[in-house]
């Protein structure tokens, strides 16, 4: 049987060759992927021309084929060999010109002579292809053969949303995203430690939290959610995180909201903290995901990012290095444990209340040993007293776990048993 680790990566495996763009089959294909594990997903569409504040929905792509054929009548850049090779949203091209006029439409990174990059246009027709610097080097002059069978043409953006109701209205979000091709870490990481999550959080037992989790086209996606939203979040949003790159085992990142002090910044940091030996700090002037829409002024949600190496910190980063020997079972675990240590410790922190004054008698509650010698482990004990004496109905439990140099996930199992026992008091 596969560990979760293991899991998630052969998720990420069968979903890497699937071509992926904001809208289209490869987005739906995805959806359907992931619905098959949380039936609960529920797939919406948005018609092509839909206004959302500053930005409209663009037409539907639907590529078929697309290639050169160089002056020999060699096939390159064949889009079928690796989706990238074509720019996203190429529009259609039947044509044969010269090397010079052809290098006009060609992407490669001359610091990385083996990738092939990722270049999209969105917004403006055009066309493009990608290749390795190297490849790209040793092109012939000559006439090359163009082809690109590609339509655009107004349908729908797609986007995945699970709903996983709590006791309370107050809502965690989880956000990614579903609209790169066949990358590993910055696109396919996202995706399969979401599912993960939203699957362990169906599990948890008397969940205080509603929990949404999103599976968007990055940007617009987010905009046309929030557009359709936003009085919604605003009145029950507790606390958000952009789950993106979170699948190799270099290093964690933390990426603030642009609140920088919200219940997302200050579980992410503690969390962080006792997750790992190091991690690194990033402010809001370092964004470049979903979270310049949820953070945005007029919106301005608490929602921040725990990651792994973050975006385009990575050398691989868009281009066909970040393949699935990027991603690890482990890398990909070490970012699920982070995140649902983050989901746990919100679940519980609450402001505490001690019922009485003075501590209380844990002996004859069993808290406590009966005999007293000092070559007893007393550090339990001393952790539940700690806690005890913090627990003055001004501190949450991650402040109280920041004070007494503790992980608030560690403390969980004593405020159950303080609780259960009626020495402590949930006020908040």
């Amino acid at each position: 049987m596969l560990n979760i680790g293991e899991l998630m990566y052969e998720r990420a495996r069968a979903l890497f060759p699937i071509n992926r763009s904001l809208t289209g089959n490869g987005v739906r294909e995805t959806l359907s992927y992931i619905k098959k594990i949380i039936p609960e997903l529920t797939v919406h569409q948005v018609p092509s021309g839909t206004q959302a504040f500053d930005w409209t929905v663009p037409k539907e792509w639907h590529i078929e084929e697309a290639y050169i054929l160089d002056p020999s009548g060699n096939r390159i850049c064949d889009f079928q060999t690796c989706n990238l090779h074509l720019m996203g949203y190429s529009v259609p091209v039947d044509s044969v010109m010269p090397l010079d006029e052809l290098q006009k439409h060609l992407y490669s990174i001359p610091s990385l002579p083996d990738a092939i990059p990722y270049v999209t246009s969105y917004y403006k027709e055009n066309w493009g292809f990608c290749l390795s610097h190297k490849q790209r080097q040793t092109l012939p002059k000559g006439d090359y053969k163009v082809v690109i069978k590609s339509s655009l043409f107004d349908g729908f953006l797609n986007y995945g949303e699970v709903i996983i109701p709590g006791k309370s209205e107050k809502e965690v979000l989880l956000s990614t995203y579903v609209c790169h091709p066949s990358m590993a870490n910055n696109e396919l990481s996202g995706p399969v430690v979401s599912t993960a999550l939203a699957e362990a959080i169906k599990n948890m037992d008397n969940r205080e939290y509603t929990y949404r989790i999103l599976f968007l086209p990055e940007t617009i996606g987010s905009i046309v959610y929030i557009n359709k939203h936003l009085a919604r979040l605003k009145q029950h949003l507790h606390a958000g995180f952009i789950v993106t790159c979170v699948g190799d085992e270099r290093d964690y990142s933390y990426l603030s909201s642009r609140q920088e002090d919200s219940l997302a910044d200050k579980v992410a940091m503690h969390t962080l903290k006792h997750h790992t030996k190091k991690y690194t700090k990033y402010n809001f002037l370092d964004r470049g995901s979903d979270e310049r829409q949820f953070c945005s002024p007029g919106v301005n949600l608490p929602v921040c990012s725990i990651m792994r190496s973050k975006y385009g910190t990575f050398p691989e980063y868009h281009t066909s290095l970040d393949d699935l020997s990027l991603i690890t079972p482990l890398g990909l675990k070490g970012a699920y444990d982070a995140l649902l240590t983050a989901i746990k410790v919100i679940e519980f922190n609450w402001i505490y209340k001690v019922t009485s004054p003075c501590e209380p008698q844990l002996g004859k509650r069993g808290l406590y040993p009966n005999t007293s010698d000092m070559q007893q482990d007393y550090s339990d004990v001393r952790r539940m007293t700690n806690f005890l004496a913090y627990a003055d109905g001004t501190r949450d439990l991650i402040d109280i776990a920041e004070k007494i140099n503790e992980s608030a996930l560690s403390l969980i199992p004593i405020v159950e048993v303080l609780t259960s026992n009626g020495l402590v008091e949930r006020i908040y």
